[in-house]
């Protein structure tokens, strides 16, 4: 079964950083940075970092797992909250962003509220719940 890792990455303005999707025919969506564990990472933090520097040519620092879940395909997923000090998103690298038929990637810095966290297509919708709901409890801001 497959695996992916997913960073919740905290900006120094506490903001968070998150793609958004734009494919045709299907609306506007966001995603949480990271990907698929491969067989030459050593561990799900190390598969995070690689995909880190990959999808923003970021540099973070692993603060703890957040939440796991099993999504529709049946894979698990891992989504760990991250500190994030630098990136540049014009020097991405990874090998989704070489093909055409994969629609648009834009990298947005996102208000770390409920609020802001609620008015996106948030994807998958779990995350979304579960961030908005660390974020009111206090749960994200004070491990960071």
């Amino acid at each position: 079964m497959k695996q992916r890792v997913r960073a919740i990455l905290i900006t120094p303005d506490n903001t968070t950083l998150m793609i958004k999707r734009i494919r045709p025919g299907i609306a506007p969506y966001w995603v949480i940075v990271g990907g698929g564990i491969e067989d030459s990472d050593t561990s799900q933090e190390a598969a995070l970092l690689r995909e880190i520097r990959e999808e923003i040519a970021g540099d973070a620092e692993i603060v703890r797992l957040l939440h796991e879940i099993k999504n529709p395909k049946g894979e698990k997923e891992y989504f760990y909250v991250a500190r994030v000090a630098t990136w540049d998103f014009d020097n991405k690298s990874g090998p989704e962003f070489q093909r055409d038929d994969r629609g648009e990637y834009i990298l947005e810095e996102i208000p770390l509220t409920t609020e802001a966290i609620a008015t996106l297509n948030l994807l998958p919708e779990e995350i979304s719940v579960v961030l908005r709901e660390a974020i009111e409890h206090g749960d994200l801001l004070t491990t960071v």
